[in-house]
């Protein structure tokens, strides 16, 4: 029965505050509280704007009066947790990459000064080249740093930043469509997906579009996910994140996928084929539920007797189609007189493909007519036993001898 609750009952549960993006330790998940929360990062803010505030009031910057000195402080602030929120999205290797760079920036354009000094230059036009040196110097070390950031070898350092390294790789990024699937949750569940899960806001959006959608089947689909979500959510071994990231200039949810799996070093986790091809070709790492499905399949080899159910014609003459418990299809020459029964078959060959595995068999039917008799049974147009029989039996002359009224232990 479909339960009457819309995706505005559920969309809330799973985009809590205290679900955006942030690290979390596991004494959190045990009630306990930690510095790093929205509202500590929130209090921390406005103590350093009141700060600048004052700052700027006190000491009136450029000789302006103390309410244009605290409106400078005021931006100055603002400028910087603006600078401070970019940076948070930043790797530890590049920040690094951006701190050396800008070190031995400054580093340069201090002995670019000290050359200076012993010039005949006027004093004014020194002073002016000797802080365009440290700007240019201090702005290209800091870019520079921060591009070549990724070749850096943190592990040289003594295993410091390890633990950095392997929280990154623990990042799983969820499709829209391996969420509607929801075998997502079934694998996460026994404990074969773990770190940290980060669903998208967009995704999230796309997903609420499909449960509000006019089309019955497309509701249920999309109610179907949110559910999935809350389920995956209550797990305990897993940290699920709500990811804020949002890339306006690309139209595509497969493509913001892709840039926010590069900027989180995750790995995306879905089971659409093109998406699986795209994501392969940029380098980023792919848990394809349909790739595990086929690798858990049982094997079948040829030769051996499996029972199926007859779903369907085939395309060729006197072919049925089955369906195995995992949507394995099964083509069976010699069943199409079998449609809506389920027969043993016999299997013949099994084929591999990228879409999935096919296994053909054959069906024998005059095996199915030797076995009710071999059981026991009486044949399917046999008439009863207790019902008169006359002229049984099979002679040259076309007459058939009495069978006795009572079994016999020894024939079939």
């Amino acid at each position: 029965m479909q339960r009457n609750t819309g995706p505005q009952n559920r969309l809330p549960v799973v985009t809590a505050p205290e679900n955006l993006p942030k690290q979390t330790s596991p004494s959190s998940r045990n009630g306990h509280d930690h510095v790093g929360t929205f509202w500590d990062m929130l209090g921390i803010r406005i103590v350093f704007m009141a700060v600048c505030v004052a700052a700027g009031f006190h000491f009136r910057p450029f000789s302006v009066t103390p309410v244009s000195g605290a409106a400078t402080g005021f931006l100055f602030g603002l400028a910087v947790i603006l600078f401070e929120l970019r940076l948070r999205h930043a790797s530890l290797r590049r920040l690094i990459g951006a701190a050396i760079g800008s070190i031995l920036g400054l580093l340069g354009a201090y002995l670019t000064s000290l050359i200076l000094t012993h010039t005949i230059m006027p004093e004014s036009t020194r002073s002016f080249f000797s802080l365009a040196a440290f700007l240019v110097m201090a702005y290209i070390g800091l870019i520079l740093g921060a591009n070549k950031g990724d070749m850096l070898n943190l592990q040289a350092l003594g295993g410091l930043f390890g633990s950095e390294r392997s929280l990154k790789h623990s990042f799983k990024v969820l499709d829209t469509s391996v969420i509607i699937d929801g075998r997502v949750a079934d694998i996460a569940d026994a404990q074969f997906l773990d770190g940290t899960v980060i669903i998208p806001q967009f995704v999230l959006h796309e997903l609420q579009l499909v449960a509000d959608s006019a089309d019955p089947l497309k509701r249920q689909r999309g109610r179907r996910g949110l559910e999935v979500l809350q389920r995956i959510q209550k797990m305990a071994h897993l940290e699920v994140q709500i990811a804020d990231d949002d890339f306006l200039q690309i139209p595509e949810v497969d493509l913001k996928l892709i840039e926010l799996a590069k900027r989180y070093d995750a790995k995306i986790v879905t089971n659409d084929f093109n998406l699986n091809k795209v994501a392969a070709l940029q380098g980023i790492e792919i848990l394809n539920v349909n790739q595990l499905a086929n690798a858990l399949k049982p094997v079948v080899l040829p030769g051996e007797t499996m029972r199926v159910f007859i779903l369907r014609e085939g395309k060729e003459y006197n072919q049925g189609v089955a369906y195995l418990d995992d949507g394995t299809m099964v083509v069976v020459d010699g069943a199409r007189k079998m449609i809506n029964k389920t027969i043993d078959i016999t299997v013949t060959s099994v084929h591999q493909t990228t879409a999935g595995k096919m296994i053909f068999g054959r069906y024998d039917e005059r095996g199915e007519q030797q076995m009710p008799r071999a059981t026991g049974q009486s044949a399917p147009h046999a008439e009863p036993p207790s019902a008169p029989r006359t002229n049984e039996g099979a002679t040259p002359g076309g007459e058939r001898p009495a069978r006795p009224l009572y079994p016999e232990t020894g024939r079939g």
